[in-house]
């Protein structure tokens, strides 16, 4: 069996390790409190987040 070779116009590992390098720069400063509101923030304003809102206003 031959294997074929892809080429690929997204690499997901070098796209998590940059989101990685982002975030520890943003939050390299924040005590550890500061770096929970930070994630807890962006969790909510997140495209996620808002659905949960939703989804959890609607059971409600």
């Amino acid at each position: 069996m031959s294997q074929t070779k892809v080429e690929k116009d997204f690499d997901c590992l070098k796209f998590k390790q940059q989101a990685q390098e982002k975030i520890s720069e943003e939050i390299q400063n924040l005590t550890p409190t500061e770096q929970i509101e930070y994630f807890r923030q962006k969790a909510e304003s997140s495209s996620l987040g808002q659905w949960w809102k939703s989804i959890k206003n609607r059971s409600a």
